[in-house]
């Protein structure tokens, strides 16, 4: 209930602090540009890593009964907001703003789906060998003693490990799993090109569709499981399903790889973070 109610706070708080913008989007509003030429501009809502308004109207729940709510959101991996802040943003469609997120869309994914495949599908003890017997590179981070017991995996991690992963399990992993993770490797990279053509964005869509092609095998091989180990026979993943309007919203909103929160993240840790390791935490005004 905690995370529930946490949710709903941020999108109370951000639905009074964008309340201007929802009206600069209705009405217009005078803004100038770096030249000092005044426009009449339409304030939309560009993009936003949320849930989408189609799901939560498909809920006859009362959101008033928290409990009985958050159950049925589940099941359709939502977070449990009823009233999320773009509800009533004009010229907002769910379709067009809501843009991956590059380190979790992708390399999170990668790490908690693709690299599971592969532990599961070859061993882990067989995964971890080949791994280990991996020529060092410069630059890239070499596994000595393999990836099964890695903890606090940083998304420069999981960059190196894409970079390894199908080169370590061709010929181990049945082969047209390895196309299928191939398919997603290939779909990914595409995807984080700063300038996407059309011809590029076609190839986006043929790498996807390749994946869904052999995703099957991976079932067929027992390496799609569940938190408890049990193998899954749905692809009810809502990072996946992200992944369909990749294509069709690049001509609309921009390569995704702009949508990126490394800079801000990274300026959180020199600007913030760091800095605070030196204080005593107490006194934060003085």
């Amino acid at each position: 209930m905690k995370s529930v109610l946490s949710d709903c706070l941020y999108h109370h708080c951000l639905d009074i602090v964008v309340k201007p913008l929802k009206i600069a989007a209705q009405i217009g509003i005078m803004l100038s540009d770096p030249l000092g030429n005044s426009w009449y501009c339409y304030t939309s809502l560009a993009s936003c890593i949320a849930i989408t308004l189609s799901c939560i109207e498909s809920i006859d729940i009362n959101p008033n009964n928290l409990l009985t709510y958050f159950e049925a959101c589940g099941e359709h991996q939502l977070n449990g907001v009823a009233l999320p802040f773009w509800r009533d943003w004009p010229l907002s469609n769910p379709t067009y703003f809501l843009t991956p997120k590059v380190l979790h869309t992708f390399f999170w994914f990668s790490y908690n789906h693709n690299v599971t495949w592969c532990i599961h599908a070859i061993g882990p003890t067989e995964i971890d060998f080949h791994f280990s017997i991996l020529q060092p590179i410069t630059n890239h981070w070499h596994f000595a003693t393999g990836i099964t017991k890695l903890k606090q995996v940083t998304g420069r991690t999981q960059h190196d490990l894409q970079h390894y992963m199908i080169s370590v399990i061709t010929g181990a992993a049945p082969a047209a799993l390895v196309q299928a993770v191939c398919s997603l490797v290939d779909f990914r990279y595409l995807t984080q090109s700063p300038v996407i053509n059309s011809e590029q964005c076609c190839k986006i869509s043929a790498a996807l569709k390749e994946f869904h092609v052999h995703k099957q095998c991976i079932i067929n091989a027992g390496a799609h499981c569940g938190e408890k180990g049990q193998v899954l026979e749905h692809w009810e993943t809502p990072k996946l399903e992200l992944m369909q309007s990749i294509a069709p919203s690049i001509p609309l909103i921009s390569p995704p790889i702009q949508w990126t929160a490394d800079t801000t993240e990274r300026a959180h840790i020199d600007v913030v973070k760091n800095p605070s390791t030196a204080t005593n935490n107490v006194n934060f005004e003085s």
